[in-house]
């Protein structure tokens, strides 16, 4: 039998977490079933992570960043806020939507108390928060904080939901979004 010393298996612990978050919530996962699922022993997540609260926050930020990148990727800067804004929007509604359990771990951290502490741990360079704070004279008065949950946030909240959107639906949603943030 040979093993693959290759194996990034913090990766694969933090992709099973979010699995797991996605499937069964925050409560109802335990680092043993994570480890089960990334097929490693409960020790090795634990040699990764310290704790379980520690290993949602990897995971958040991991999801998080990839979706910014994601999101920003080869945004065009000679379009103005609004189309730039609906770019963004289709964008991580359609990434989280190719793959729901993004949607719905993304979900539960937002409505957990780790919600403070994950979107701290988030890095600085988030290039959502740059091209947010870019267009800030576009934006209502409001924190970025208000700002997501009015603009961005609706976009995986409603990938979570069972309800699909038809395309005219989701660029109504995008409108109403825009106008809730626009000044």
């Amino acid at each position: 039998m040979t093993t693959n010393t290759n194996v990034d298996r913090a990766a694969l612990v933090r992709r099973a977490m979010v699995e797991l978050v996605a499937e069964r919530g925050i409560h109802g996962t335990s680092m043993s079933q994570v480890a089960q699922r990334a097929g490693v022993a409960t020790g090795t997540a634990y040699v990764h992570y310290e704790s379980k609260d520690e290993l949602l926050i990897a995971a958040f930020v991991e999801v998080k960043s990839r979706l910014g990148l994601v999101a920003t990727h080869d945004l065009d800067p000679s379009v103005q806020a609004q189309g730039t804004f609906a770019t963004l929007w289709r964008r991580i509604h359609d990434h989280v939507r190719s793959d729901l359990s993004l949607a719905r771990f993304l979900s539960q951290i937002d409505e957990s108390p780790l919600r403070r502490r994950a979107h701290e741990a988030l890095p600085e360079d988030d290039p959502l928060i740059d091209l947010a704070v870019g267009m800030t004279h576009q934006l209502v008065d409001l924190p970025l904080e208000v700002i997501y949950e009015l603009g961005l946030a609706p976009a995986i909240r409603l990938a979570a939901s069972v309800t699909p959107l038809s395309p005219e639906q989701v660029e109504r949603v995008i409108a109403a979004c825009w106008r809730s943030i626009s000044s």
